[in-house]
């Protein structure tokens, strides 16, 4: 029977807490991405928000949730200590994928990363006991993966602005410790969020055709 649209407001169990996220899968969805947002931002970042209503045009599911709890949250406003402990990000988003993959067994999975959770979805894909089947980053800080990156498996792309002269360098000396299939873009004239006429729209368009290529290809 074809799959209906869903989308559902869920909360993602942990030992003594939940996470909040929406859970969106068109009609015939080919796969499932998993949202790892950057620094200070939550779930309802609206440049996160728009790449994953492109993922949905182009068949692709998509699942936002805040990697922290509302009292991290507020915590995390004062200190900044949690938006870079990428092994705590790491881990919460590992458990999300287990609760994803519960839902939606036969769904390839995928993880779209920004800033600090770029490198959180770098460092799980290579603990997940869910196959992860693609990864792209967006302006993201894969160099904080480290150890991670000779390790992944997972077609991962790589998206930076072309004036964002510090993280382009950083994800230059990233990819090249990447042993998985890679592509580092550019998109000439942006700076760090995109915020630039076009730009962001390019990231979304890019990001659909590599998910909706390798989610297609894994399951011919």
């Amino acid at each position: 029977m074809p799959r209906v649209a869903t989308q559902s407001e869920i909360e993602i169990p942990f030992a003594s807490f939940h996470l909040e996220g929406e859970l969106n899968l068109p009609p015939q969805a080919s796969g499932v991405v998993l949202f790892a947002h950057g620094s200070g931002s939550s779930r309802h970042s609206p440049r996160n928000q728009f790449v994953a209503r492109t993922l949905r045009e182009h068949g692709v599911g998509t699942l936002l949730f805040d990697l922290l709890t509302t009292h991290e949250e507020r915590e995390d406003q004062y200190t900044g200590h949690l938006r870079f402990n990428i092994d705590l990000l790491a881990e919460r988003l590992l458990g999300a994928t287990e609760w994803c993959h519960r839902q939606e067994p036969d769904l390839s999975t995928g993880y779209f990363g920004s800033s600090t959770g770029a490198a959180a979805a770098l460092s799980a894909e290579i603990c997940s006991p869910v196959p992860i089947t693609a990864i792209v980053s967006r302006g993201g800080r894969p160099d904080l993966a480290g150890g991670a990156l000779p390790l992944v498996k997972a077609a991962t792309l790589l998206i930076v602005g072309g004036d964002d002269d510090v993280v382009l360098e950083l994800n230059e000396l990233a990819c090249a410790k990447l042993r998985c299939e890679k592509e580092l873009r550019v998109i000439p004239g942006a700076t760090h969020l995109f915020e630039e006429t076009g730009a962001l729209e390019q990231v979304a368009a890019m990001a659909a055709e590599w998910f909706e290529d390798h989610f297609v290809g894994e399951k011919r």
